[in-house]
């Protein structure tokens, strides 16, 4: 009894840990595979060549692949907040219509174009911690 000083030489963990354990391995396996099927909408050369010029040399593709996931991501949500940002800005903004009805406003509000202009980007990117500014000769 005394021979281990105290050691335990077992795994140290319960059946049902090294269960979740496994799980969550293979979770994260099945991701990686999902992941080299899947084409982001920015190109592994590109970010691949903005990871290069930053100093971060990614020899494991899947790397790159989940940079370009993420960074997909990003310009996603910044996109979408920045429509979001537009449709507020419409909406309060005072009609000119002749009398229109609340059906026809709705059907017009459903099949509506909107333009990303800088005005809605702005404080789509504050919200990240991005400043974005006019230049000098634009003011």
């Amino acid at each position: 009894m005394g021979d281990n000083f105290g050691i335990h030489r077992g795994h140290g963990k319960k059946v049902s840990e090294m269960v979740e354990d496994r799980t969550q391995g293979q979770v994260l396996s099945d991701f990686m595979m999902q992941l080299e099927d899947y084409t982001p909408t920015i190109p592994d050369a590109v970010t691949s060549f903005y990871l290069n010029s930053a100093g971060f040399e990614g020899a494991d593709p899947r790397i790159v692949r989940l940079i370009s996931i993420a960074a997909q991501k990003f310009v996603s949500d910044v996109a979408n907040d920045a429509l979001q940002h537009c449709k507020t800005r419409t909406n309060s903004a005072p009609s000119s219509g002749h009398g229109s009805s609340k059906n026809q406003n709705q059907k017009s509000s459903k099949d509506r174009k909107y333009t990303l202009t800088m005005e809605d980007l702005q404080p789509a990117l504050n919200d990240y911690g991005i400043t974005v500014r006019k230049a000098h000769y634009f003011v």
